[in-house]
Order: structure tokens, then C-alpha cells, then sequence
């Protein structure tokens, strides 16, 4: 394939010697002549593990090559990856001056160009980038249409410093966020042969990926300090614990607990966040990261509150309002707390929860639901049919296999808003809204 990159810094000087090195014809793009001139002398204008000798090897073969002429990347090539930097604002939001002015240069060579062009965003950018900046920037350059002349995609990339060369050959994972079939097609065969699954998705999504992956990872650097910092006041090896830590991972190191919904609760989660903040609080120890946990959380039951109350109805029914499903305990359950905080804002409120109302006759939980919140336990109902009989909106807090009949069970006029991810949920006959989704 014959591609142009614009943008011959670290990401754009990595993609350029690696896709030629995967028998493409690349042609860089930069509007700095001492980059062009490097590369056209076989040397990289970064300093990286392995890509000297790669930018070498691919310009004394001729499959690499420099410019800093925009229509002469464009004109040689059938896909352009933007490759240009995204700085940081004083504010911390993104400077996308290069990516729009990029857009507009190669939208005004399109305008002469007669076969299909694809534009692929490689830079970090959020989602709305492509539609709100780079497609109108092309359209208006180019006077012409997207999907008529070309056609556009998000493609992050997931390389480290150090080992940018590897990471591109060896990727975790390659995402393409494209929506006409010709870019689509024209990147998969890209990047094929690769190790590591392809996902192919729709550009918003494709844009959030790395800043997802970006945060995730500073969480853990911020989370493995914060706990060493625990672990130098109580006298133990952080590293000895973080291995102990590491060898869970069914929970740990695990997708566990990352699909986002509701708050947590239960009789643990609480508890020891709360004890661990203290332990360090005696300690002298400062743990923003730690210490933010149960605001966050208080956060996510406020957000739900509003939401709920947002739909003006006030019927309420609630699938489930134990902290977990398949249990009976409601202590600390955040379903519990909101649904207090609706009945103080006058809602009239039922609730399904099968679990529970065993726990009503016999459970260890007996005594607290007869005697601390007999208030809520009186508006239990005995059925799923007896809570849409009643409600206007009808609250899934679980995907519990009773709880999935709803879907099919409920009116037009009624509104199902979903705290678990309920399977089927087109079929709903009203309105239907996911809490994170």
C-alpha cells in the first residue's frame, strides 16, 4: 500500500520505518526540513531503540522516503496517517491547531485528486475529534463530500518509549474506528499479520481507547505508591506485598470489578477502604488516590439519584436492592441509599427482590431488615408483576435470571432505566436507558 504519514516526530518517525519495513511505500510529511533531510540522509530524527538502523535499511531500499510537501504525500499515497502532536493547553485541554491545519492541507490537495482518499487520526485525540474538527476542516478544504471522495478513521496507537519498534510489531491489541467499508478495508489489510486482536469499531470509541488505557495506567502508578507508602509506615516490603497481590488473578490482575454500572457496597469493600484511609491518616500518610475512593463512590449514588429523578415520574420500582445479586445482605448497599434518598423526595416506591423476602423469614439478615429498615421492607411485592403493575419507571439493579422477564413484561408508557447491563433490551416496549451506557 502506498501511504503517507504527516507528522515525523515519535509516533509518525516509529509508524514510517515499521510500515515500510512490512513491504508498504511510505512517504513522511513534516513541515520541518531538518526532519525530511534526516530521514532522506537514512538517519531518524528521534532517538529509539532500534529505528536508526530501521529508517537505514527502509531509505537505502527506496520503500522510505520525506517531504515536506503536502500535495506530494498525498498525490503518492492512498492513506494518510496523521501523525502530529496534540499539546496540552494551560487548562489541560487539547491543542488541536496541527490536527485541524493537517486537515485542511491535505482536504485542499484532495481537491484536485481524483481516486478515494483515506485520512486516519494515529494522534491522541478525544472523541468528537473526526467529526467536529478533521471532516469539516476536509470537506471545506476540498469542496468535497465525505464517503464520495474519502473517508476518514480513528486508529490510536499503543507504543512506549523504549520499545516503540516492539510494541508496533508486537501490539496488545489493534484498533480501527472507521465507518466506510474502503478505510476499513484498506487498514485491516494494514496491519494484517500482526499479533494481537483487531477491533474493528466506530471512531468515538476508537478515540477514548487510549486515554481509557492512558488513565488506567497512571491509576496503578498512583495506587502502587500509595500502598508502598502504607507499607513503609507499618514496616513491610511493598514489593513482597505486590506480589502476594499479583498472584491473584482471578480478581486483581483481572478484568474484575471494571465494567462500569453502580457504586460499590457490601460488608467489606467499605469498610476497608475506610480502615486502610485511617490506618494511613495515624500514620502521617497522605493517600489522595485512596483517600478519594468513598467520595467517588458517594459520587455515583448522587449521579444516580439525579438521573432517576430526572424523568419527573415518581412510581418507582425497584429489580433487586441487595449490595450484590444472588445475596441477601444490605448493608452498605448502595441501593439501599438511594432508594431512602427517593422516598425522602416523595416517591412512592415497590421492590422485587427475592433473596430478601427469604431473608425476611429465615436469613441471617433477619433481624436487621425487621428492626433497622422495616420501613423499606414494608414495600416489598412478591412479584415482577406486582412492581410493573405499579411502577412508571422500574429500576434493574441485577442481572438476575428473574429479573430478565421484565424486558419483555413491560408497557409502552413505562421506563426501564438499567444499573446491570440486562440482556435483550431492544425488545423493551418504552423507554429504555443505561446508567454508563
Amino acid at each position: 500500500m502506498k501511504i503517507s504519514i504527516f507528522g515525523l516526530g515519535y509516533v509518525g518517525t516509529v509508524c514510517a520505518a515499521c510500515m515500510a519495513d512490512r513491504g508498504h511505500e511510505v512517504i513522511g510529511c513534516d513541515v520541518s526540513e531538518a526532519k525530511t533531510a534526516l530521514i532522506n540522509a537514512g538517519q531518524s530524527p528521534i532517538i529509539e531503540k532500534d529505528i536508526g538502523e530501521l529508517v537505514a535499511a527502509k531509505v537505502a531500499a527506496g520503500s522510505l522516503r520525506a517531504t515536506t510537501s503536502a500535495k506530494e504525500a498525498v498525490m503518492g499515497s492512498d492513506l494518510s496517517l496523521l501523525c502530529v502532536g496534540t499539546p496540552s493547553r494551560p487548562n489541560g485541554s487539547l491543542d488541536l491547531a496541527a490536527v485541524e491545519a493537517v486537515a485542511r492541507q491535505i482536504g485542499a490537495v484532495l481537491k484536485t485528486k481524483d481516486s478515494y482518499h483515506s485520512i486516519v487520526i494515529r494522534s491522541t485525540v478525544l472523541p468528537g475529534t473526526l467529526e467536529e474538527i478533521v471532516i469539516p476542516a476536509l470537506e471545506q478544504a476540498s469542496g468535497k463530500k465525505l464517503g464520495t471522495a474519502f473517508g476518514v478513521a480513528s486508529n490510536p496507537e499503543f507504543m512506549r518509549e523504549g520499545s516503540a519498534v516492539a510494541d508496533f510489531n508486537n501490539p496488545a491489541k489493534t484498533v480501527i474506528g472507521a465507518e466506510d467499508d474502503i478505510t476499513r478495508k484498506r487498514l485491516l489489510e494494514l496491519y494484517e499479520g500482526l499479533p494481537g486482536q483487531t477491533i474493528v469499531t466506530e471512531p468515538r470509541l476508537a478515540e477514548l481507547v487510549k486515554y481509557t488505557d492512558n488513565t488506567w495506567h497512571a491509576l496503578k502508578v498512583a495506587f502502587g505508591n500509595e500502598i508502598g507508602n502504607i507499607c513503609k509506615a507499618a514496616g513491610v516490603d511493598s514489593h513482597d506485598l505486590m506480589k502476594v497481590f499479583f498472584a491473584d488473578t482471578k480478581l486483581n490482575i483481572s478484568n474484575a470489578y471494571l465494567l462500569p454500572g453502580f457504586a460499590f457496597g457490601g460488608s467489606c469493600l467499605p469498610k476497608d477502604v475506610r480502615a486502610i484511609n485511617a490506618y494511613a491518616m495515624l500514620h502521617d500518610v497522605e493517600v489522595p488516590l485512596l483517600k478519594s475512593l468513598i467520595p467517588s463512590n458517594k459520587q455515583q449514588i448522587e449521579r444516580a439519584l439525579q438521573w432517576v429523578l430526572g424523568y419527573d415520574k415518581r412510581q418507582i420500582g425497584f429489580l433487586g436492592f441487595s449490595f450484590k445479586a444472588g445475596t441477601d445482605d444490605l448493608r452498605e448497599s448502595p441501593y439501599l441509599e438511594l432508594i431512602e434518598r427517593l422516598l425522602g423526595k416523595g416517591c412512592d416506591i415497590r421492590i422485587f427482590d427475592q433473596n430478601v423476602s427469604l431473608a425476611k423469614l429465615v436469613g441471617a439478615n433477619k433481624t436487621y431488615l425487621m428492626n433497622a429498615i422495616p420501613h423499606v421492607t414494608q414495600l416489598m411485592v412478591p412479584s415482577v408483576d406486582d412492581l410493573i403493575k405499579h411502577a412508571d419507571i422500574v429500576v434493574a439493579t441485577s442481572r438476575s435470571p428473574e429479573y430478565e422477564a421484565v424486558v419483555k413484561k413491560m408497557r409502552s408508557d413505562q421506563i426501564l432505566l438499567d444499573m446491570a447491563r440486562l440482556p435483550d433490551t431492544e425488545h423493551v416496549a418504552g423507554v429504555y436507558d443505561g446508567i454508563n451506557w
